[in-house]
């Protein structure tokens, strides 16, 4: 309550910033968020409801038991997840779980590692619109998906999943396409409003100096640069705007690492529309935390280490 009640006085206080940080969340929206995840989230559910899942289960099986104790239909989320973004991964580990393909022990294994970041967003947004250069965006692609294979390995737990139950089926591909693209609209809508709220909370901290007073501190404290202070303390709450604040800056080897940490990480936003995607299961969500927070370490030691083995690359 004391958390809601300040809120509602900073926005009493700021008004005209929240409305522009509410603008600029919003057109995040618009120019990524709706166009990258609606054509997957629909595709996604279509695929799960039609059974697909089963059919590249047989092929996925193999792998996937013997690197992360998965059937190969869970599998199939990991790779929905590395195609489609936050958190395209949840939302397929949901489905799969709701629907019968998967138990629930399995899924929330799945949590660890299958919701990750997409290629439009690390090769087109921080690659063309950071470092100028998409060859720059596919090497944190690179790095990204190596780190999800790897947390996916590093948490594998006990003996692989018995037999996958039969797969629950909607009556012909016309009720499945109907009842997928209301699933998608109604996921999306949720993302959109996460990204919204945190993008207003961002900017009241902004107004009331927040972001500056502990960019001071801690740039201090730690000898990392203000400008990637900024990005990486705003970052960790949203990653747009996070990743946006390095829009302008000079490409550098502490930038990458950094664009690689945040990406693993995905911002408090996505754990929040993670949360919304599971809301309707019974699925623990504080495994998704774990793994995000790994995720996150490991993807900049990978960053660090390309750099240091492979110090000429293309966006230096």
């Amino acid at each position: 309550m004391a958390g809601a009640i300040c809120a509602m006085l900073c926005l009493v206080l700021a008004p005209s910033e929240a409305i522009e940080s509410a603008r600029y969340g919003l057109s995040l929206c618009a120019e990524l968020i709706v166009p990258s995840l609606l054509p997957f989230f629909t595709a996604s559910a279509l695929l799960i409801r039609l059974g697909v899942p089963q059919l590249l289960g047989r092929a996925l099986a193999p792998l996937a038991r013997r690197l992360w104790g998965v059937s190969g239909v869970g599998a199939s989320a990991f790779f929905a997840g590395v195609c489609g973004g936050y958190p395209l991964g949840a939302q397929t580990v949901a489905e799969l779980y709701i629907t019968g393909q998967i138990e629930k022990d399995e899924a929330e294994r799945l949590l660890r590692f299958c919701n990750n970041s997409g290629p439009s967003f690390l090769v087109g947004v921080i690659g063309a619109g950071i470092f100028s250069s998409r060859a720059a965006g596919l090497l944190l692609y690179a790095v990204h998906l190596s780190a999800a294979l790897l947390t996916g390995a590093f948490f594998r737990r006990g003996k692989p999943p018995a037999a996958t139950p039969q797969p629950w089926k909607e009556p012909g591909f016309a009720g499945a396409l109907v009842a997928s693209v209301r699933q998608a609209v109604s996921a999306v809508l949720s993302v959109c409003g996460f990204v919204v709220c945190f993008c207003v909370l961002s900017g009241l901290l902004d107004a009331l100096g927040v972001w500056n007073t502990a960019t001071s501190f801690f740039s201090r404290a730690s000898g990392i640069g203000t400008d990637d202070m900024r990005a990486l303390l705003i970052g960790l709450l949203e990653l747009s705007s996070g990743i946006g604040t390095l829009r302008g800056l000079p490409p550098s080897g502490g930038r990458f690492v950094l664009s690689a940490f945040l990406c693993g990480w995905g911002g408090l936003s996505v754990q929040f529309q993670t949360m919304a995607v599971l809301a309707e299961t019974d699925l623990d969500a504080r495994g998704h935390l774990v793994g995000r927070v790994f995720s996150a370490f490991l993807s900049a030691l990978l960053a660090a280490a390309l750099l240091r083995f492979f110090p000429v690359l293309p966006l230096f």
